[in-house]
């Protein structure tokens, strides 16, 4: 396997900014907030990720919705559309204020699943699409969906994605109004076989990568230790497309204090090799996963491969 065949993707935005010193634990706009009281620490974020060898790095438009923004910030949808584009400009430009060495470097617009309007972890279960229309979630992301593309994204990262039904509501959007946009698709995972909502992750891949608009789908916000047992899941699907892994750090969730409980046993460097041997080749990560894990990670990936 050749080292062309990898990207190398970003970690974790909100957690990371947290860490930081930006005060967003509890904003039910979390990281998104900052698109509009600081922006220049969102392109620090950027850049400390391209920095430490990502040639992917991604919005911070997980919770940049307009009804969140309009609810939250109390701004009109003009200016909530805008604050999205500025999401992607603001990594656009982290590109390209930071020397070239010879990265092919882009731009995927965060795509988060509607549990994070909800503000309320559901989006690690998926609860709510028991009691909502799959039109009704297109309509839902239908505007963030136009702002990215506007905003002129190389690609969606639509991310952490609960159910299955949320996912083909967004591809029915994408086939429907946007038909040249691609995407990649990152599902949540509860354990090493189902999606947090209860679905088959190897019957969620096979049924997302029939889409000609997806490039590539894997994981993303799972324990590091289900990782190589949801992969060796895909092996009998023999799909020609990228795989993506993009696990969270092991820690746990709680709605009142966030991540937390970093485990020693499941340092992500530690998984890489076993990641890569079963597929994977569009490798980041999520929560708690910092610039030092994708510089980790780079550097395995130029010794190794």
């Amino acid at each position: 396997m050749s080292k062309s065949d990898f990207r190398i993707l970003d970690g974790g935005a909100g957690s990371e900014l947290q860490d930081l010193g930006y005060n967003i634990t509890g904003d039910p706009l979390w990281s998104a907030k900052l698109l509009d009281t600081n922006p220049d620490a969102i392109k620090k974020l950027h850049k400390s990720y391209l920095e430490a060898g990502a040639d992917t790095v991604i919005t911070v438009t997980y919770q940049a919705t307009v009804e969140g923004f309009k609810k939250f910030l109390g701004v009109t949808t003009e200016k909530a559309m805008e604050l999205i584009k500025s999401g992607v400009k603001l990594a656009r430009e982290a590109c390209e204020e930071m020397p070239n060495i010879g990265k092919d470097r882009r731009v995927a617009g965060s795509v988060g699943p509607y549990g994070v309007f909800l503000h309320d972890g559901s989006e690690y279960s998926g609860n709510y699409v028991d009691n909502i229309t799959q039109q009704e979630l297109i309509d839902w992301h239908r505007p963030q969906v136009t702002a990215l593309l506007d905003g002129g994204v190389d690609m969606l990262a639509v991310e952490t994605i609960p159910a299955l039904k949320e996912a083909e509501a967004i591809l029915t959007l994408l086939t429907r109004e946007f038909p040249a946009a691609k995407a990649y698709i990152t599902f949540s995972c509860k354990d090493g076989e189902s999606l947090c909502h209860g679905e088959k992750f190897a019957d969620a891949i096979q049924k997302v990568m029939t889409s000609e608009q997806v490039i590539a789908a894997g994981l993303n916000c799972t324990h590091p230790s289900h990782v190589s047992e949801l992969l060796d899941r895909l092996q009998s699907l023999h799909t020609s497309k990228p795989i993506i892994v993009k696990p969270n750090s092991g820690e746990n969730w709680n709605s009142e204090v966030g991540w937390f409980g970093r485990g020693e046993s499941s340092s992500f460097e530690d998984h890489v090799s076993d990641w890569i041997n079963k597929g994977a080749t569009w490798i980041g990560g999520c929560c708690r996963i910092k610039p030092r894990d994708i510089k980790k990670l780079t550097e395995y990936v130029k010794k190794d491969t």
